[in-house]
């Protein structure tokens, strides 16, 4: 392995917990990381469901909540390690920590899906419809999509408390957790701002491109990416020049991801964005829409105008938008940015010397980010 000044690197082949492999190996290594942290996850929960659920009267919260952190695909977590990867060997402890961003992932879904009135995630009915049908069933007064909306809120702030708990409890020192706290504050903040400039986005009156890219970077870019290779990288004591260029790479990656996730969004199925293809039902002006209508001629702007405005979007009416953006280039044009900005995080690593398997493993987050299939 290379040297890089005020980092120490690791080598592919060191024992211990999730060590980087060869680069053939990644997809392994890969679901090895997501299975460590998965579990930890479970058994945090599971420690805590049972005294701090248990009073709260609704016996259903703690299978809703079992279930609902189980299944996540462990993005953040493994950015997180890779960032720790730059300057430590691997560490039980640092998995750990990163695992608590599987409940920060957990807090930012639920409430989501509560803003979006999402159905489902993951293939399964969503948080709060499965605690609005507990109240059904039991008969209970009140509105039960009230209920329901609320329980999962309420659930939603359990992790985001949880999570800041499992960092703390992670094993790591206090002088290393306390390097991660400014950009663990930073992505908490920029999450919550970004779902804020989201909800008042309206395609009723579409923003330009720069700023929807803008809220996305806020929103999901650095929250999936850059910010948890900066967290990992930081608890690892990574220097400045280290941490500007995971940022460059993050901030390119996550944008990538989120230009990505509008194209499934549209065009996507719910086994690929965890939840109903609903962009165009909602209304987003996402990178997608924004693009078709910037690209469209006046006659096919007209048509979007219908759409856009019209009361009811069936089925026949969302083929019929598909069609539209399609014909403008704008997935085209979208696709285009996404592999100028996997080129640009690309461009990021080559700059610096981080080591051969730990170039490869980054190259591959970024692919896997970039390319995920519809």
């Amino acid at each position: 392995m290379h040297a890089f000044p005020g980092v120490r690197l690791t080598e592919a082949t060191r024992c211990g917990p999730a060590a980087l492999p060869h680069p053939d190996q990644l997809d392994a290594w890969r679901a090895g990381v997501r299975q460590a942290v998965l579990s930890r996850v479970v058994e945090f929960v599971a420690d805590r469901c049972a005294d701090a659920l248990g009073p709260c009267g609704v016996d259903v919260a703690s299978d809703i909540l079992m279930e609902f952190v189980n299944g996540g695909k462990c993005l953040r977590s493994t950015f997180m390690y890779l960032g720790w990867l730059c300057g430590e060997p691997p560490s039980d402890a640092a998995l750990s920590a990163t695992a608590s961003l599987e409940l920060l992932h957990a807090f930012a879904l639920l409430q989501d899906d509560v803003m979006d009135e999402s159905a489902s995630r993951r293939g399964r009915p969503a948080a709060h419809v499965q605690f609005a049908a507990w109240h059904r069933r039991r008969g209970l007064s009140g509105s039960s999509r009230r209920f329901g909306e609320s329980s999962a809120v309420l659930l939603g702030d359990l992790c985001l408390i949880w999570a800041e708990q499992m960092l703390r409890d992670s094993g790591l020192t206090h002088h290393q957790l306390h390097r991660a706290w400014p950009r663990y504050d930073a992505m908490r903040t920029e999450l919550a701002v970004g779902q804020f400039a989201d909800l008042a986005t309206d395609v009723r009156d579409l923003p330009t491109l720069e700023a929807v890219l803008a809220v996305a970077r806020r929103k999901s870019g650095n929250y999936t990416v850059r910010r948890p290779l900066e967290i990992g990288a930081a608890m690892a004591g990574c220097d400045e020049r280290v941490l500007a260029a995971l940022g460059a790479y993050g901030s390119a990656i996550g944008e990538a991801f989120q230009l990505r996730d509008d194209v499934l969004g549209i065009f996507g199925s719910p086994t690929a964005t965890g939840k109903p293809t609903n962009d165009l039902i909602e209304r987003k002006a996402t990178s997608v829409v924004v693009a078709a209508h910037q690209l469209a001629d006046p006659a096919t702007r007209l048509q979007f105008r219908e759409l856009m405005t019209t009361d009811r979007l069936d089925e026949p009416a969302l083929d019929r938008w598909r069609n539209l953006i399609l014909a403008t280039g704008a997935v085209h044009f979208i696709e285009e940015l996404i592999a100028e900005r996997v080129d640009e995080a690309v461009n990021a690593l080559d700059r610096f010397i981080f080591g051969d398997h730990l170039t490869a493993a980054l190259i591959d987050m970024a692919g896997l980010c970039a390319r995920r299939a519809a």
